[in-house]
């Protein structure tokens, strides 16, 4: 695929993952933030409510959707891009970042963690309305259990450590490995 590569964000609701895509999108020239969310709004909008599950990415349309949406863009943008997503089911893993990678997508994988406790603390701490922290915070402990599975590595812990150390080796990671990619 001509183009970029993505690097995606995945962790659970409130583990900085569009803090985290913020600042590293400023400190990687030509980045574009892609948020995947803004998909599942559309799809929310268009369908019926008796078709609307609770969670957009139970919509099969939604996982097409946003592979589509990635590679289009990679298609027309040097740049890379920055997913930030939480993604805990392993068969919607596999038809996202799966497909991106089967489709000869170069996808960097980084899965923030933290501990629930510390998850439980962000959610009720930021500004959000309080159906969604509700949301959120019914999924911490289903969220920060299945992100532990070797499927979601790398896992870049964000408990005790700045957001300039969490950028800084997140793109560590992504300039290493993209300097050992065949070319």
């Amino acid at each position: 695929m001509p183009g970029g590569h993505v690097i995606w964000l995945n962790g659970a609701f409130g583990a900085g993952k569009t803090t985290v895509a913020r600042a590293l999108a400023s400190r990687l020239p030509g980045a574009l933030i892609v948020d995947p969310e803004s998909v599942g709004r559309m799809l929310r909008k268009i369908l019926p409510e008796a078709l609307r599950p609770s969670d957009f990415q139970d919509i099969p349309s939604w996982r097409r959707l946003t592979v589509a949406t990635i590679e289009s863009l990679l298609r027309d943008h040097p740049g890379p891009l920055v997913v930030p997503m939480t993604i805990v089911d392993p068969a919607y893993f596999d038809e996202t970042v799966g497909r991106l990678r089967r489709d000869g997508v170069t996808v960097h994988h980084f899965t923030l963690a933290a501990s629930p406790t510390t998850i439980r603390r962000r959610l009720l701490w930021r500004l959000s309305t309080p159906w969604a922290t509700w949301w959120a915070l019914r999924r911490v402990q289903r969220c920060t259990s299945a992100l532990r599975s070797p499927l979601f590595a790398t896992h870049v812990d964000t408990e005790n450590r700045s957001l300039p150390d969490i950028v800084a080796t997140i793109a560590r990671d992504v300039l290493a490995s993209d300097a050992c990619a065949p070319r």
